[in-house]
């Protein structure tokens, strides 16, 4: 097995290589605005690291959100393309779940990373590896009483320290901790969800209101 793992659904650019017992090689950079420049680049620089072609990868695990549109949809379609020319499988994870499979919080706590617009992307959780309730955006300040005192993980935690109180690392989902999971999963004969991309709501760009079509004449 050499899973290729990767995520852009946070503003960390990140991949990793796993070969079913333990991770290989893994890079992660922060720059919420260079995921198209920087994703294919580190690729290509973790497999001359671990001394191997592309061809090796026998699957690719993909971070699919929540993420915001732009950043999220790079890592997704370069997961779909490397799986169509490699003849591969792609296997989807939450990256919520990635951030909790990395976090050091025993109990049950929260995972939340930034959704801008002064929201975050959040998930409870029973324990690193066992998600309570479907990923959701929400105003911190809208989250009930009981999930805001829980332990809570990642960047929207760390953001908003008057909703979580009790706020932890990491910051940003590694793809490392993708690679983890992804390889626990299948060792365990779990199916793993299809790359579909968890936007949670609209993107930001949208038609004009009242646009009007121009034909020739």
């Amino acid at each position: 097995m050499l899973l290729l793992a990767l995520d852009t659904a946070t503003p960390a650019v990140t991949v990793a290589l796993h070969d079913g017992t333990d991770v290989i090689a893994s890079s992660s950079q922060v720059d919420a605005r260079r995921h198209g420049e920087l994703l294919l680049p580190a690729v290509d620089r973790l497999l001359d690291e671990a001394g191997l072609g592309l061809d090796a990868v026998t699957g690719i695990v993909v971070g699919v959100g929540p993420g915001p549109y732009t950043g999220l949809r790079v890592g997704l379609m370069t997961a779909d393309t490397f799986g169509l020319v490699l003849g591969v499988p792609v296997h989807g994870l939450c990256t919520l779940d990635g951030l909790a499979y990395a976090c050091e919080v025993q109990g049950p706590f929260v995972v939340a990373t930034d959704a801008r617009r002064k929201e975050v992307y959040w998930a409870r959780y029973a324990d690193p590896r066992t998600r309570l309730s479907d990923p959701a955006v929400d105003r911190p300040a809208d989250l009930a009483d009981e999930v805001a005192a829980l332990p809570a993980v990642g960047a929207g935690a760390l953001l908003y320290p008057d909703t979580f109180r009790h706020a932890h690392g990491p910051e940003h989902v590694s793809a490392a901790a993708l690679a983890g999971l992804a390889a626990e999963k299948l060792a365990a004969g779990e199916e793993l969800s299809a790359p579909r991309p968890l936007y949670l709501r609209r993107p930001d760009a949208q038609v004009p209101k009242n646009y009007k079509v121009v034909t020739p004449k």
